[in-house]
This record gives C-alpha cells, sequence and structure tokens, in this order.
C-alpha cells in the first residue's frame, strides 16, 4: 500500500494559510521560538538529490503549487528577507503583494505590503533598480559597518541602511535590527550562503521546503552552504502533495 500526503489541490488559500500559520498566524510565534523574538522561517525548493537550482536558478523548480506556497507565505510577513545574490540571480523586482494578499492583509490589521529587506556586506545594490524605485515600502538593506561610505550613501537616498556588524554581517544582529523595529514575522527567501549562515548561528526556527521530482546530477549548490558547528534538529509539522509529485514540507525547530 502507498500512503501519500494530502494533495494541496484540494485545500483553499485559508487552508493553507492555517496550515503553515498553525491557525493563529505568526504575531504569537511557537513556543519553540528563540529567545532572541520574532520567528524566522525560510523557504527554499530543491531537487530530490539536493540541488538548490538547475541552470544557475531555481525558478524552474517546483511549479505551480510551489508559486502558490511562495506567494502565501508572503502573504502574512512583517518582511521578506533576501541576500543580495539572490536578489540578483533570481531577478527580484520590487517586494509587492497580489491584490488578494493584499486584501488579506488589510482583514487582518497588517500594512498592504511587507518590508523588503536585503543582506549585503559589500553594498553592491543599483540604487536606481526598481527594487528601489516602485518600492510600496521603503526597503531596509542590512549590511556592515566597513562597507564602502559611498555606496551608502547612494543606497540611503532610497531604503533604510543598517549595519549589522563590523566587518561581516553578523545574522544574529541581522535578526535583531529586525525585531527592534517591530518586524517579527521573518520570510527569508535565501540564498544557500545566507542559510548556511543562518543555520550556523542557529537562527532558523522554520523550514519550508518544496522537494521537485527530478535529479539535477551536476555541480549545482544545497540549499544551504558552509559548515555549521552541529546538527540543528528540526520536525515535521506538515506534508503536501503537489502535481506533477512534488512535496511541499514544512519544518519547525524542535
Amino acid at each position: 500500500m502507498t500512503l501519500l500526503p494530502a494533495p494541496i489541490a484540494d485545500l483553499s488559500d485559508d487552508d493553507v494559510v492555517a496550515l503553515y500559520t498553525d491557525g493563529v498566524g505568526l504575531e504569537a510565534p511557537p513556543a519553540s521560538a528563540t529567545s532572541a523574538g520574532g520567528w524566522i522561517r525560510v523557504n527554499f525548493v530543491a531537487t530530490a538529490d539536493g540541488a538548490a537550482s538547475t541552470g544557475g536558478v531555481s525558478g524552474s523548480l517546483g511549479g505551480d503549487d510551489d508559486l502558490r506556497v511562495f506567494e502565501l507565505l508572503r502573504r502574512f510577513a512583517d518582511v521578506v528577507l533576501v541576500a543580495a545574490g539572490t536578489v540578483r540571480d533570481e531577478g527580484y523586482g520590487p517586494m509587492r503583494l497580489r491584490e488578494s494578499d493584499v486584501a488579506w492583509r488589510r482583514a487582518h490589521g497588517k500594512p498592504d505590503h511587507p518590508v523588503f529587506a536585503i543582506v549585503t556586506g559589500s553594498l553592491s545594490l543599483d540604487p536606481a533598480s526598481n527594487v528601489f524605485t516602485d518600492a510600496p515600502v521603503r526597503p531596509l538593506v542590512l549590511t556592515a559597518a566597513s562597507a564602502p561610505d559611498d555606496r551608502r550613501a547612494a543606497l540611503s537616498a532610497v531604503a533604510d541602511v543598517v549595519s549589522c556588524g563590523q566587518e561581516t554581517v553578523d545574522v544574529a544582529l541581522v535578526r535583531a535590527a529586525l525585531v527592534s523595529r517591530g518586524l517579527t514575522a521573518i520570510h527569508c527567501e535565501g540564498g544557500p550562503s545566507f542559510l548556511g549562515a543562518l543555520v550556523a548561528a542557529d537562527q532558523v526556527d522554520e523550514l519550508c521546503l518544496t522537494i521537485d521530482p527530478s535529479l539535477e546530477g551536476g555541480a549545482a549548490p544545497r540549499i544551504s552552504t558552509g559548515s555549521s558547528p552541529e546538527l540543528r534538529r528540526m520536525r515535521l509539522a506538515h506534508v503536501l502533495l503537489g502535481a506533477d509529485d512534488v512535496l511541499l514540507t514544512r519544518y519547525v525547530r524542535r
């Protein structure tokens, strides 16, 4: 007998949101939340053999069901946190949600759109990019104090630039900077190096991982790169079955 997870096609958007918020939302993080405050959820897609991308980007993995969850997870986030390399590689635009998500947020007393927070130690971002010029909410740029002053000045015209560490970005200080601004529902979308830093610092509260039933077989990075001093144990919260045997999983910290 083959036992399969519940199909996501049978669930409404509200059903899916309830699964990913435990029915109560992230305003009250689970009891397993860290003492640092807030809740850091990371969202990734990978092939069955562990590749985080194919052809250099992740967009072709996961299909429509992954995209559906991807958009719904942004719905209840206070802030979407992404490393600058992923912003460039994946072609991010301004952090503007769909009308249905805006309506949901208004009904739940949240601002129309989450803040877009970009992590970059070097400030290698273009202030003329539509990520900044068309942003519905002034973005945050989280960097190191040692970043070039000229780039800091240019980006400060279009974003709030915050130092989180001296020579390099300290992910614990990133978390603290967001929480201090009331941005406690933190939704992170990558990339692998940044996730690796979060794992090493024990800053991951939740992992939402879509597993695409494909084999990449090449040199693509895993969803997390780097090294951690120890395993970070998680527990499985749910698994959903998408089209074409895609698995949509959710893990939370023990």
